[in-house]
């Protein structure tokens, strides 16, 4: 058992929020019970998850994409609501970790996709925030194209989508969870194979083409599974408590 207060302080020692300038608050969204016992991880604050939280009985669900994006419509209805109501009417803590989990060396997103796929890590992609979120590095050994697209498939059980830029095998690579696509230009500045990413827009082919440089869509969700899950084990090891990640399936 730790209380609330004591978590989020490690949680803010750990993670580092205040050097990210994000999308939404990160730490915790919606206060409920002072004493935590139970967590309840997955990668986003849906109703599944929380459906999930209430049966096992979890008083804290810790995800990577909560609630209160900048932009959003402020007002407290309809899914919004139901969501919200769920959480305080059973006592449940909300904490959520974006860009500083996407960041972090050993437990966040990106690095946890490096141990996954036996990528090594060389450093971070300039251009991709600041600090800096995407990273670069080298497979243990080079691939082809339907090489690397096969080991995708197998650990993040995903079929990925890919975009030839070149035909030579593959040997460095950059890589970036989630909806990074757009990072693609400071990955070719650095004379990279390839790219990674969750998510492709339209004209992520064309600029994969023109770069000259392997692009793979391996899914928003897929790629951003492990931090969380990595981080709840860690807390639950840390202060001995009670973890549960939750999977959602999602396509996208």
């Amino acid at each position: 058992m730790i209380t609330r207060t004591e978590c989020l302080s490690y949680l803010e020692t750990l993670l580092e929020p205040n050097r990210f300038q994000d999308y939404c608050p990160n730490g915790l969204q919606v206060a409920g019970s002072e004493q935590i016992n139970t967590i309840v991880s997955g990668v986003t604050a849906s109703q599944a998850l929380l459906d999930a939280a209430l049966d096992l009985q979890a008083d804290t669900v810790l995800v990577h994409h909560g609630y209160f994006w900048k932009g959003e419509d402020p007002r407290i209805i309809g899914i919004k609501q139901k969501r919200l109501k769920q959480l305080l009417i059973n006592d449940i803590n909300l904490i959520a970790y974006h860009l500083p989990l996407d960041a972090h060396p050993t437990l966040g997103n990106n690095a946890q996709l490096a141990q996954r796929l036996d990528l090594e890590v060389d450093g971070r992609i300039l251009g991709t925030g600041d600090p800096a979120i995407a990273v670069c590095g080298c497979l243990t050994e080079s691939q082809t194209i339907p090489e690397f697209a096969d080991k995708l498939r197998q650990v993040l059980e995903r079929e990925p989508m890919v975009i030839q830029g070149h035909d030579r095998p593959i040997m460095t690579i950059g890589w970036c969870s989630g909806a990074a696509q757009g990072y693609i230009e400071q990955a070719a500045e650095l004379g990279l194979d390839a790219f990674l990413s969750g998510e492709i827009s339209e004209q992520t082919a064309h600029l994969a083409r023109e770069l000259g440089i392997n692009y793979f869509a391996a899914g928003h969700h897929a790629t951003e599974r492990y931090g969380v899950m990595a981080l709840g084990e860690h807390l639950a090891e840390q202060f001995d408590l009670q973890h549960h990640f939750i999977d959602i399936d999602n396509p996208v």
